[in-house]
């Protein structure tokens, strides 16, 4: 469930929005260990290139494609530290106009530190 939640939330993204503080997660290293990286505002670049065209990645405004739910409402639905295991092995949803999704260790630590960054400064989900 929290996995289709987020293959329906990673349709697309764009929005603008201010600076945000650097933050970091911890992130399952390979072999199994955790180690606390990621930089919410590489994650917010990447989030930006990736994403803002079908999903609002900002602190406010609406996605672009209305079935694309806001970044900003993501961590308060679920532990978004969930998604990195799915990020490494690639994303893929039945919905056709979200593309596969692949991203490398560093950019998901990067891009769970902006997703937990954003939406933990805002109220309920929208």
């Amino acid at each position: 469930m929290i996995l289709f939640a987020f293959l329906i939330a990673t349709g697309g993204c764009s929005v603008s929005r201010g600076p945000t503080e650097p933050q970091t997660v911890a992130v399952l290293a390979p072999g199994g260990s955790w180690e606390v990286t990621g930089s919410s505002a590489r994650g917010e670049v990447l989030a930006e290139m990736r994403c803002s065209s079908c999903h609002a990645v900002g602190r406010s405004g609406p996605s672009p494609m209305t079935a694309a739910p806001p970044f900003r409402g993501l961590a308060q639905r679920y532990p978004v530290a969930d998604l990195q295991e799915a990020l490494a092995e690639g994303l893929v949803t039945a919905h056709p106009a979200m593309p596969q999704v692949e991203m490398e260790a560093d950019d998901i630590a990067d891009l769970i530190a902006y997703l937990d960054s954003v939406g933990s400064a805002n109220g309920p989900p929208p």
